[in-house]
C-alpha cells in the first residue's frame, strides 16, 4: 500500500471559529468552497496538508481532535501568532518549550480542537 497524504476531517459548531483558527492565523487558504450551503463545507490547504472543514453541531460534540503540525522554522511561527492572534495560544503550552522527548514545540487551541507546533 502507498499513502501520499493524510487529510482529516474537523467539525465545527460554528465553521466561521474553524476559518479565524486556520486561514486567519494559521495562513491556510480555501481550496474548495461550499460556506455557503445548507451544509457548510471547505477544503484548506496550505503547502501539501489539506484539511477537510464542516459545520456539523452534533458531530462537533462527538471529535475533539488534537493534530501536530511540524515546521522547520518554530521560532518564525510562533512569532507570528502570538503577534497576530495570541487569543489561539494554548494556556498549558503558550511559550516555546523544549519538551522531554527533544522537540520544541507551543500549542494553539480553539473552540473545537488543539494544535501542537512543532520543530524537531
Amino acid at each position: 500500500m502507498n499513502f501520499i497524504r493524510l487529510v482529516p476531517n474537523v467539525f465545527y459548531v460554528d465553521i466561521n471559529d474553524a476559518l479565524k483558527l486556520f486561514v486567519d492565523c494559521l495562513e491556510f487558504n480555501i481550496k474548495h468552497d461550499e460556506l455557503k450551503s445548507d451544509n457548510p463545507f471547505c477544503v484548506i490547504e496550505k503547502n501539501e496538508l489539506h484539511i477537510n472543514l464542516f459545520q456539523n453541531k452534533e458531530l462537533a460534540k462527538e471529535h475533539n481532535p488534537e493534530f501536530r503540525l511540524v515546521t522547520n522554522d518554530i521560532d518564525e511561527v510562533y512569532r507570528k501568532i502570538s503577534s497576530s492572534h495570541p487569543e489561539f495560544l494554548h494556556p498549558n503550552l503558550s511559550k516555546i518549550t523544549l519538551r522531554p522527548w527533544g522537540a520544541k514545540e507551543f500549542a494553539v487551541t480553539d473552540k473545537q480542537l488543539g494544535i501542537v507546533i512543532q520543530q524537531w
